[in-house]
């Protein structure tokens, strides 16, 4: 007979192992070392920002608008496989206790995001003078807990949807009301902040109704949200060790494509570099990751005030980039027809280096421009020297030796 706890506890049981066999790799690795000394240093500069906080700033409106986001994003981890769309269909009445025991065991996993951003975001909120001592602040603390329960029902809720259109819409009317109540109730107008959670939770009652009316699961829909949650964890796992469970998506971006590919001569011993250089823009996420942390470094080192710090962030962040974008070597490990191409073995090692070198000269003008939009004509040329040097060691030294 079907008993849907034990169900549950079987799949968790084999979820859990297939996290802990990336994650140790993952917590193993030096990237952790680097990761605590960005934490750090942010740590430092955030407490030196604060003891000069001004009393215009918008505190409430930037812990509204995290929690608020926090609160948003609550998906729901069904732990599904493909073929549960087939064998367990017949089952789906029975599965009702299923399903509440994976919206728990989402709540409980989403919530060290919201201990985190709460004590990181303590310091500002007593900073700003926005509550009366540690009570208010647990309050506000406990009414975030209570949306974001409200938040994944809703979402599960609106899983039985198949109209994207109708849960775009839904997701972008939560996500104003969610910002909208925590930044009136940190700014203290408890009737405007009422009012918001009144028409929450009326949206609440809509979502619940309309999906009262569907016929069954999105079973298609349930899969692949969930598939898409650990295709982006194997994703980063990758970078570590090998994951044959993942599954490369491929994105169209032809002008970028062309803008990459223009210069490469149509000669068979540039076959790897065309390949690496499509394989970058076009393949798994390689491009959001450059864009992303170059963006991210650049905000970091244009509000930090000491220029090493700034230099050591700078660097930080060319090694992050760099380490993450080594695993082009391994993206077409399961394509046999590369062993087949008539071109010499090392092409391929060369055409890789060739690009991480690149990409890392790309980046590190990219952060030593950011020093000229603080008008510090020194620390651009420090920066653009230093980031050149590291750069093209970490691809000539440490990157070979990286890819045995």
């Amino acid at each position: 007979m079907f008993n849907a706890e034990t169900f549950f506890k079987q799949r968790l049981t084999e979820h859990m192992k297939e996290m802990n066999r990336y994650l140790r790799y993952i917590f193993n690795q030096h990237l952790m070392i680097a990761m605590l000394f960005l934490i750090s240093g942010l740590a430092y500069y955030y407490q030196q920002w604060l003891e000069g906080l001004t009393p215009d700033f918008p505190a409430a409106l930037l812990i509204g608008a995290v929690f608020g986001l926090l609160a948003s994003y609550s998906p729901v981890r069904t732990l599904l496989k493909e073929a549960d769309m087939i064998f367990m269909l017949p089952l789906e009445p029975k599965l009702h206790r299923y399903f509440k025991l994976t919206i728990g065991y989402s709540f409980f996993t989403q919530l060290y995001l919201l201990i985190l951003a709460a004590a990181a975001l303590a310091p500002l909120f007593f900073a700003a003078d926005l509550g009366e001592g540690f009570l208010s602040y647990l309050l506000v603390f406990l009414v975030l807990l209570v949306f974001k329960l409200w938040n994944l029902h809703m979402n599960w809720w609106m899983l039985k949807i198949r109209n994207v259109n109708i849960r775009r819409t839904e997701q972008t009317l939560r996500l104003v009301l969610n910002v909208g109540s925590f930044w009136l109730f940190l700014r203290g107008n408890l009737i405007a902040a009422a009012v918001l959670t009144v028409l929450f939770v009326v949206l609440l009652f809509v979502d619940y109704t309309i999906t009262r009316k569907q016929g069954g699961l999105a079973w298609d829909l349930l899969i692949e949200k969930d598939q898409a949650r650990m295709q982006a964890f194997y994703r980063i796992a990758n970078q570590f060790a090998d994951v044959p469970h993942l599954k490369t998506k491929v994105h169209k971006r032809q002008s970028i494509v062309n803008l990459f590919t223009r210069r490469v001569p149509f000669e068979q011993k540039h076959t790897y570099d065309y390949l690496f250089r499509i394989t970058f823009v076009r393949g798994g996420d390689y491009f959001g990751l450059f864009l992303r942390l170059t963006i991210l470094a650049g905000v970091i080192i244009y509000f930090i005030p000491n220029l090493w710090v700034q230099l050591a962030f700078a660097l930080l962040f060319l090694y992050l980039t760099g380490f993450q974008l080594i695993g082009m070597w391994k993206h077409h490990r399961t394509i046999a027809w590369m062993d087949l191409y008539p071109v010499a073995g090392d092409t391929r090692k060369r055409a890789l280096l060739s690009l991480l070198q690149q990409l890392a000269i790309i980046q590190a003008v990219l952060l030593s421009l950011v020093f000229l939009l603080r008008v510090d004509v020194v620390g651009f040329v420090l920066a653009l020297v230093a980031g050149l040097a590291f750069g093209l060691g970490f691809v000539r030294m440490y990157v070979p030796k990286r890819l045995k």
